[in-house]
């Protein structure tokens, strides 16, 4: 399978809250993560943020991705993926008792191949202003 293809199947597997189960099968085992955002600091792993995303989709049970941008840099093994995570805070288990608030918010991954698996990911995202969106903030 191409780096793209691969991409393109981890991605939807993560972003529809699959877990590091759905996941894992595109990935190295130790597949590292990385976020220069308050609300994933203590995650840094692939799998941590997996499993971060399933755990997300309990407070925001309609959350889903619209695709803005796909792009491989075959020479660098990498392939950028940009979009914006929509949905509703309307289910338990968020920080704060359902707000029916709704987020868009702008994301980017970075993912990093080493051979024909994902090594490394690195997520762009502000924080700040999708919690304040949603009212945890």
């Amino acid at each position: 399978m191409s780096i793209e293809q691969t991409a393109r199947e981890f991605f939807e597997a993560c972003e529809t809250g699959g877990g590091w189960e759905a996941c894992k099968g595109y990935c190295h085992d130790d597949a590292g993560f990385a976020c220069q955002a308050d609300a994933l600091a203590d995650v840094t792993t692939l799998a941590g943020y997996a499993e971060w995303m399933k755990g997300l989709l309990g407070p925001i049970p309609d959350g889903r991705y619209e695709l803005t941008a796909f792009a491989v840099d075959q020479d660098r093994r990498t392939v950028v993926a940009a979009a914006v995570f929509h949905g509703a805070q309307t289910g338990a288990g968020g920080p704060v008792a359902p707000t029916g608030k709704t987020v868009a918010s702008d994301y980017a991954y970075v993912i990093r191949f080493d051979g024909d698996r994902i090594a490394h990911m690195t997520k762009i995202w502000n924080d700040a202003h999708a919690l304040r969106q949603l009212g945890w903030a």
